[in-house]
């Protein structure tokens, strides 16, 4: 089973498929490295495509110690993978959590200045927790979640998470992969999600705290989210006038994990956005186009 050993020794799992330019997918709390199988039978044909599952996410390692797992953690474990397998500048693709991952990833290593390790960035249903307004419920939330998960265990746990606001209109469009989703979840380890909640969820700072390290972002970026993910769309605007060379898509009717709602559209629209920040077109926004401020036409409420 491969892996690669992150800067503290935890094992993280991967599984590979395909040749050409490298892609790296990160995926969300509620995922692990199986949640990118639409994605990998279907850019695998053009491209080299990891999925790794996250520390406390089986069959990767399961730290014990809650100390190991924050947002540096996530960032650095997908550093040690983008190096581990020499990957040349590889498009970076992050769900949820794994979009955070992604763009702190890209804070610190994709800065203007710098030669970027990353070919571009994809940042979908990315947000949850990070308004000002939402931030500290967002803590406490998933703290009490973490709990939760440490008193009830996980089939319990996801019968709740796994059909929350976001999550049902998967499940109307596609009851068979809603239900493998929240097998998958309900597989997850507890101890694992429990930390992951509390260290990483529960302690991560909100992107409004992070403006200017955000603007400093110097590649492609890709945001997307649907129109039903109420946490992520506020979001994902502020990424979109935070980083000049940012695009932003939102798909219609759709909740919360995209890439496994909405598979076919969620390909096309990112296979678009590789090809045309391969070929260089995927540029800075005008600045003739440039807006007010981060807040919008009606500035800060």
């Amino acid at each position: 089973m491969p892996s690669i050993a992150a800067d503290d020794g935890v094992k993280l799992h991967y599984e590979e498929a395909g040749r050409g330019t490298p892609v790296v997918f990160v995926h969300e709390f509620a995922g692990d490295g199986r949640s990118w199988e639409p994605q990998l039978r279907y850019f695998s044909r053009s491209y080299r495509c990891i999925a790794y599952s996250a520390r406390g996410y089986l069959p990767s390692d399961v730290p014990e110690s809650g100390e190991l797992y924050s947002q540096e953690h996530w960032r650095e474990d997908l550093r040690a993978v983008v190096d581990g397998l020499k990957l040349d500048r590889p498009h970076i693709v992050g769900l949820s959590m794994g979009a955070f991952a992604t763009l702190h990833f890209g804070m610190k290593y994709c800065a203007r200045g710098d030669r970027p390790k990353a070919r571009s960035l994809t940042l979908a249903g990315v947000g949850s927790g990070a308004h000002p307004a939402a931030y500290r419920d967002f803590q406490e939330n998933s703290r009490a979640n973490a709990e939760a998960i440490r008193a009830q265990g996980m089939a319990h746990f996801a019968a709740a998470y796994g059909h929350g606001a976001a999550r049902v209109q998967f499940g109307n469009k596609d009851p068979r992969g809603f239900a493998e989703f929240n097998r998958q979840l309900a597989e997850h380890s507890a101890a694992g999600s429990a930390n992951t909640m509390a260290g990483y969820q529960g302690r991560r700072p909100s992107l409004y705290a992070l403006t200017d390290e955000i603007s400093r972002i110097d590649v492609p970026v890709f945001v997307m989210t649907g129109d039903e993910d109420e946490p992520c769309i506020e979001a994902s605007i502020l990424l979109k006038r935070l980083i000049s060379r940012a695009g932003l898509a939102v798909l219609a009717k759709a909740g919360h994990g995209i890439n496994v709602e909405e598979p076919g559209l969620f390909n096309q629209l990112l296979g678009d956005f590789f090809h045309r920040a391969e070929a260089g077109s995927w540029g800075e926004r005008d600045p003739r186009a440039a807006p007010p401020s981060i807040w919008g036409p009606g500035g800060k409420p």
